[in-house]
């Protein structure tokens, strides 16, 4: 199999761990793109559900619908964007993706009738689906050029991005609370406004053409890709971190509840993870690149998640309530989120090895899309593990069982 960049051995990858020279510009762009992406989503997307229940009056199943209709025309999607990515360059995905999304927003605040409110929201989804995949395939591979001219571990730069991404993530909600003071159009609004910006500036400064990165056919790569049993363990493990990762939203809440009696203090541990990825994001990952191969800083991240869901297990059945009571559930955000660190930077790192030459794209669209398929099935079976009545400390340690089995699907290379 060929790689779509040249393979480094884990020796030169060391050898080249301090930096000799700075970012290239591009790869700054490709940064700084995902913190305004996330900014300007997580100004908007975090109250949609209420402003749905209550503005608009949609019933509560119908709400759910259309947030999964969005989840599904992002991640299901992503692997569209990576084709179109690998057959046209990144410049022109990403600037459709851009005007998708601004359209999709300033729809979105107009929206009053369940069949605008889903067309707009499909519209956010897809566009996404577009310029996220374009983008995490060119970081990869600049990243992946940069580790070889001696700039340092490419998994740093992934970190990076990680980083950026949260950063986003943590400020776009408050400042779409402060919106919300007017109302959800105008958070709506500034949302479009962010990638008006942003569509403005790839327009200026994205190259028409990115030397090195080839342009290949649209079709052929896919069954390629379903023989590549490596990159396959990679997506399988991958999305087993991401199942435990939905944990936050699906488990979480009711063992907060359990505890407190509300679900206040889910605010306060999704803002504990969000600054321990924008504090701690890259000393972990200097850490880990130093004395960790990629395999076992998965595997590593793997058995902190595993150990995260252990922690309740372990103290669910005494059945502590009040502030000793949110002890486990801190204590399993940190674990879970001390392994993300680990493996999100590295899984996106190892794609360039394991994909096809031209078609890093279509692996990096691909490695959400399988995960996402992933996380739906699991998340299923996870609510009927949750609802079954089971002794307490089952459910916990089951879902502690499954990164723990993950980690033996891991790639053998890396």
């Amino acid at each position: 199999m060929t790689a779509s960049v040249p393979r480094l051995s884990g020796l030169s990858r060391r050898a080249g761990r301090s930096p000799r020279h700075p970012l290239s510009p591009l790869l700054r762009l490709l940064i700084l793109t995902q913190l305004a992406f996330n900014l300007g989503f997580y100004a908007v997307l975090p109250f949609l559900a209420a402003h749905l229940e209550g503005a608009v009056g949609m019933a509560g199943w119908l709400v759910g619908l259309v947030l999964g209709l969005r989840t599904f025309s992002q991640q299901g999607l992503f692997v569209v964007g990576g084709v179109l990515a690998d057959r046209y360059g990144i410049r022109p995905v990403v600037l459709a993706g851009c005007a998708l999304r601004i359209t999709g927003f300033a729809w979105l605040g107009y929206a009053e009738h369940t069949g605008a409110v889903i067309g707009s929201v499909l519209l956010i989804g897809f566009a996404a689906a577009l310029f996220s995949p374009a983008v995490e395939s060119e970081v990869a591979r600049q990243a992946v050029l940069w580790e070889k001219d001696g700039g340092g571990d490419r998994t740093r730069v992934l970190a990076l991005f990680t980083v950026a991404g949260q950063a986003g993530a943590f400020v776009g909600p408050l400042l779409g609370a402060l919106l919300l003071a007017v109302d959800f159009r105008t958070a709506c609004l500034a949302g479009a406004g962010i990638f008006v910006l942003v569509l403005a500036g790839h327009a200026w400064l994205l190259p028409q053409r990115i030397p090195g990165r080839e342009q290949t056919p649209a079709t052929g790569g896919l069954l390629l890709l379903l023989r590549n049993r490596p990159f396959l363990a990679l997506c399988c493990a991958y999305g087993t971190y991401l199942l435990a990762y939905n944990q936050l939203y699906l488990a979480l809440p009711g063992e907060v509840e359990r505890a407190t009696g509300s679900q206040t203090a889910l605010a306060w541990l999704f803002a504990l993870s969000s600054l321990l990825v924008v504090t701690a994001q890259l000393p972990v990952t200097r850490w880990a690149g130093e004395r960790l191969a990629m395999r076992r800083s998965m595997a590593t991240g793997l058995l902190l998640v595993a150990a995260g869901f252990a922690a309740v297990a372990v103290a669910r059945p005494a059945g502590w309530t009040g502030p000793a009571g949110l002890l486990p559930a801190a204590g399993f955000v940190v674990l879970l989120t001390l392994g993300q660190m680990l493996i999100v930077p590295v899984a996106r790192a190892w794609v360039p090895d394991l994909a096809e030459q031209g078609r890093l794209g279509l692996y990096t669209g691909a490695l959400s899309s399988v995960s996402g398929l992933i996380v739906l099935a699991g998340s299923s079976a996870t609510g009927v593990l949750l609802d079954a009545g089971l002794p307490v400390a089952v459910p916990w340690l089951v879902l502690a069982a499954v990164p723990v089995a993950a980690v033996a699907l891991l790639p053998r290379r890396g």
